[in-house]
């Protein structure tokens, strides 16, 4: 039977493994006509793909509703940039995420994980993502990024409805861009606060503030934006990925009783952990140039989405990739991208790893999951929970 993947179909959007199994067996360059796009579903196509930028161009957009439906509009923001002028302000940026100032703010995230759960154990309960995971990733992105950290349920708030997707068809909903235009005003407002005062700092914003282009500095509306894409990157994967991590452990209670006996273990279950359920299922590029990979020929202008959590079960790259196991320690994966958009959180959203399972384990080796009212989201662009009930 020839294969009629869709990522919006409705199927795919409920367990999109078999269809990533198919693809990459049958079609690991696969051509989605009513969307004159492209579909690749194999690790190294994607690994190779995603350092190419030469050939492929992050300009006309990223996601399935910039380059599929088209939905959203592309705007100034960094991970919709090609070189030079993306790695100019990436490496301005760059300064806010490097290891050293992440171990800056490790005290501060332990503190307050250690806070929500001493309250989770008085409730006798949590909700891994809405009280626990999306506290601690929208905290540590207003500090990171130079915002008020008060301001952190309003940026969850904004960022969820922005990923609240219509259920009929997967796609963004109407709310989901006001929402995104409300993150918008509120980062201009955060920039233009910031211009007006005098002290300079380490963090993103004033990264973004001092940034030239063309012997220019960025108009407000553009640093906004800007600020509004990592706003978005640093608060909206991380609580889906502790939630993912929680159910995985809780299905294989020997490993879980692993790390909890031995933290040193949890570095490498959480990358094994991030390449088992990436909930970023793709993002993608446009040709700029014909490309001919798997007998197929990809056009100029088309759009190409790399299926990232398809690769990250390729047993072309993984032995056993279906099996979960904490101990794997592989040598790549793709849950943080590649090439020269590579995520520039990732050293941040290890950090909050290492520390959620530590302190998680430590207090509730033996925590249970209530499954019955946990909240899944199955859309096109991101799979995961948005409400994981965990008792103590």
């Amino acid at each position: 039977m020839a294969i009629d993947y869709d990522p919006f179909a409705e199927s795919v959007r409920n367990d999109p493994l078999p269809w990533y199994r198919r693809l990459r067996d049958e079609a690991p360059a696969f051509y989605m006509q009513r969307y004159e796009a492209w579909a690749l579903s194999r690790f190294e196509d994607i690994w190779v793909a995603s350092a190419d930028t030469e050939r492929y161009s992050a300009a006309r957009g990223t996601t399935p509703a910039q380059l599929l439906t088209r939905d959203q509009p592309v705007a100034p923001m960094i991970n919709l940039m090609d070189p030079p002028e993306h790695t100019k302000l990436r490496g301005a940026l760059r300064g806010a995420f490097l290891p050293s100032p992440v171990r800056a703010l490790e005290p501060t995230a332990r503190k307050l994980a250690v806070e929500l759960l001493d309250t989770a154990r008085d409730r006798g309960g949590f909700d891994a993502v809405q009280e626990f995971g999306a506290r601690i990733s929208v905290t540590m992105t207003c500090l990171a990024l130079g915002l008020p950290v008060e301001d952190g349920p309003h940026l969850t708030s904004l960022v969820q409805r922005f990923f609240h997707h219509d259920p009929d068809s997967g796609g963004i909903a109407a709310d989901g861009m006001a929402a995104l235009g409300e993150l918008t005003v509120y980062c201009g407002e955060m920039v233009r606060a910031r211009r007006r005062a005098t002290a300079d700092s380490r963090t993103a914003l004033d990264a973004i503030l001092r940034f030239e282009q063309d012997g220019q500095r960025l108009a407000d509306d553009a640093a906004a934006s800007h600020l509004s894409m990592l706003v978005i990157g640093g608060s909206e994967t991380f609580p889906k990925v502790l939630a993912n991590g929680l159910v995985r452990l809780a299905e294989h209670k020997d490993q879980r009783a692993r790390l909890a006996a031995d933290p040193s273990l949890v570095p490498d279950a959480f990358d094994e952990i991030l390449r088992y359920d990436m909930p970023t299922q793709l993002l993608g590029r446009t040709l700029r140039c014909d490309v001919a990979l798997h007998g197929e020929t990809m056009r100029a202008g088309q759009s190409v989405v790399f299926l990232y959590a398809s690769a990250n079960r390729d047993p072309r790259e993984f032995h056993e990739p279906d099996r979960f196991d904490i101990a794997r320690r592989p040598a790549r994966i793709l849950s943080f991208g590649a090439g020269a958009h590579q995520c520039l959180g990732r050293h941040v959203a290890r950090m909050e790893g290492r520390i959620c399972f530590e302190e998680i384990l430590a207090r509730f080796p033996d925590y249970e999951l209530d499954l019955d009212r946990a909240v899944r989201l199955h859309t096109e662009f991101v799979q995961g929970f948005s409400s994981l009930p965990v008792r103590l």
